[in-house]
């Protein structure tokens, strides 16, 4: 559906006045994070390897708290690898602090147990950030890689290049640890933003 120059002046007038006016006239603006969430959890769930990177935001780039892979061996039954992924975010939850996460968003698997696999690993890990009290955001995959790359169906070892470049890291971090750090840099990316369209909270 087209618009009118004048009716693409006036948005463009919305757009640009300040939050207080926008409040004021009560247009739908929305402030994707709070000034307060300084610490940012991102979060990959995956049975066998779930990655999680927790930055902090800083001048002139966010410092990175830590990243990794929560690995388990393919000998393990599942329920052991759930529980693995619950106690190792209990520990890197109360160890550095977060107030915010921000996990990968569901993607529509072709194999039906490979779907509810997938479930059960980010259901595990969701309940241990939901326990800790925090803000819980979800982001469509697709969106990270533009945010980071510039691109939506950019390759990982892309992915983990630009997020070793932004952050300064000495070493690449594995393919989940950068994916993980990538959700948690799109969300810091930002902060202090304005959008008519808020991210899916959970």
């Amino acid at each position: 559906m087209g618009i009118t120059p004048e009716q693409f002046k006036r948005m463009e007038e919305r757009l640009s006045r300040s939050p207080r006016a926008a409040r004021s006239t009560g247009e739908p603006v929305t402030r994707l994070i709070s000034a307060t969430h300084q610490v940012i959890l991102g979060l990959d769930p995956s049975l066998r390897g779930t990655g999680f990177g927790v930055i902090r935001l800083a001048k002139p780039c966010p410092e990175t708290l830590t990243h990794g892979t929560i690995t388990c061996a393919q000998s393990w039954e599942r329920s052991r690898c759930l529980v693995r992924i619950v106690q190792t975010l209990r520990e890197v939850l109360k160890e550095f602090q977060p107030t915010v996460c921000v996990v990968e968003g569901l993607f529509f698997a072709q194999n039906l147990q490979t779907a509810m696999i997938m479930g059960e690993a980010r259901g595990a890990a969701l309940s241990a950030i939901g326990e800790a009290g925090l803000e819980i955001y979800e982001m469509a995959p697709r969106k990270v890689k533009q945010a980071i790359v510039g691109y939506g169906a950019a390759q990982k070892i892309a992915v983990a290049k630009m997020v070793q470049r932004m952050l300064q890291l000495a070493e690449l971090p594995t393919p989940d640890a950068a994916d993980a750090l990538a959700l948690a840099l799109t969300h810091a990316q930002a902060n202090g933003r304005y959008s008519l369209t808020p991210p899916k909270r959970l």
